[in-house]
């Protein structure tokens, strides 16, 4: 019969494989997007682009906008620049990431639809359309992608301050993100604690 100890010692060890994993599944197609798109700028001598968490948070605020809309000729990648569909509630998304449109004009979003978000499509749809020439400008330094359902949205970022995307200090973002990474760690240590309860 094992002791105390030993169950315990494996009780942590799948603890902490459980919170880990958590953290590993979010290798997908946003970051896998990523890589190809910075395989592309290198293939043609552009540095990479270094991704965004800010401009990520908004590329996931404006996928969930999309996500009801179905995949068509005139949607993404295929919309006639000037015809996008507006989002009437930008700066409530700009807030929710806790942005400020002064820190974001010089940025470009790019939304794509791609059925499945098959990876060779979706990459196609950013460096065989109109959105290459983006990729392809050396003004943009920076990424931020989101996803969800069919669509899928990169955000390019400059290095000036006009297209940064860096966090609107005015808002207290910084406790709001130190308040959520406190409650997801509570949850893994909740769990962890119930685990532990029920094996003695």
């Amino acid at each position: 019969m094992a002791s105390s100890s030993s169950w315990l010692h494996l009780l942590f060890l799948l603890c902490f494989l459980w919170m880990n994993l958590t953290v590993k599944c979010d290798i997908d197609e946003e970051d896998t997007l990523l890589q190809d798109i910075n395989k592309y700028r290198a293939s043609l001598n552009l540095t990479a682009l270094m991704k965004n968490d800010n401009a990520e948070c908004l590329a996931d605020e404006l996928a969930d906008q999309f996500k009801d809309q179905p995949c068509t000729n005139t949607t993404g990648a295929n919309t006639v620049p000037g015809t996008e569909p507006q989002i009437a509630d930008y700066p409530n998304l700009l807030a929710k990431c806790h942005l400020n449109i002064s820190n974001t004009g010089d940025g470009i979003v790019m939304p794509a639809c791609v059925p499945n978000l098959v990876p060779d499509i979706v990459l196609s749809n950013y460096t065989k359309s109109q959105y290459a020439n983006n990729l392809n400008n050396t003004k943009y330094t920076g990424a931020g992608i989101g996803s969800d359902g069919n669509w899928i949205v990169v955000i390019l970022t400059t290095s000036t301050p006009e297209g940064s995307y860096v966090t609107d200090k005015s808002n207290n973002a910084k406790n709001a993100a130190s308040l959520l990474s406190k409650i997801g760690l509570g949850y893994n240590l909740l769990f962890c604690l119930i685990g532990a309860l029920l094996m003695f």
